[in-house]
């Protein structure tokens, strides 16, 4: 077994009770869309697994260093850059993600790009389902965008394109 399979076997185990919340599709739909995404750049295999696993830590009994024990420390730095790192007492919503996205945006090239990947996936997901929530969540990830300086061109620029679209 690759090890990009046994990423995908240790994701879809983590995730095995969530679903996507607009569609109640497993949520293993979502990384494996992300990886598919960073597969249509220049891209490692480190990339695509981190892909794979970038949720894992935020929302799964799974932590950083368990990633680093299966998956080697290159992939373990990605997913920590890819893990919100704010908590409900860091301040409101706008303060908590302005604090997750330059903690994304201080990462290497590579987890900026499966950043930029995982908007591309949510993005139309969110604008065509929750059109409350996207009048904030387009305003927040715009901001991570502009920051995500480092990311592959091509999709940093299918991302801007994308949130302008939708704006």
């Amino acid at each position: 077994m690759s090890n990009l399979d046994r990423a995908i076997t240790f994701a879809t185990r983590a995730h095995r009770n969530q679903v996507r919340k607009y569609s109640g599709e497993p949520y293993i739909i979502h990384p494996l869309a992300v990886m598919e995404i960073v597969a249509t750049v220049s891209h490692t295999e480190e990339m695509l697994i981190a892909a794979v696993l970038h949720d894992v830590v935020e929302d799964c009994d799974v932590t950083v260093q368990d990633v680093c024990d299966q998956f080697g420390t290159v992939v373990g730095m990605y997913v920590e850059y890819l893990t919100d790192v704010s908590r409900p007492g860091d301040g409101n919503r706008r303060q908590r993600k302005e604090r997750d996205a330059y903690h994304n945006a201080s990462g290497p090239a590579e987890a900026q790009t499966i950043k930029i990947a995982d908007l591309i996936h949510n993005t139309a997901d969110i604008a065509l389902n929750d059109p409350r929530f996207w009048e904030v969540y387009k305003h927040e990830k715009w901001f991570t965008l502009n920051l995500l300086t480092e990311a592959d061109p091509q999709l940093w620029l299918q991302a801007k394109n994308r949130l302008k679209e939708l704006w």
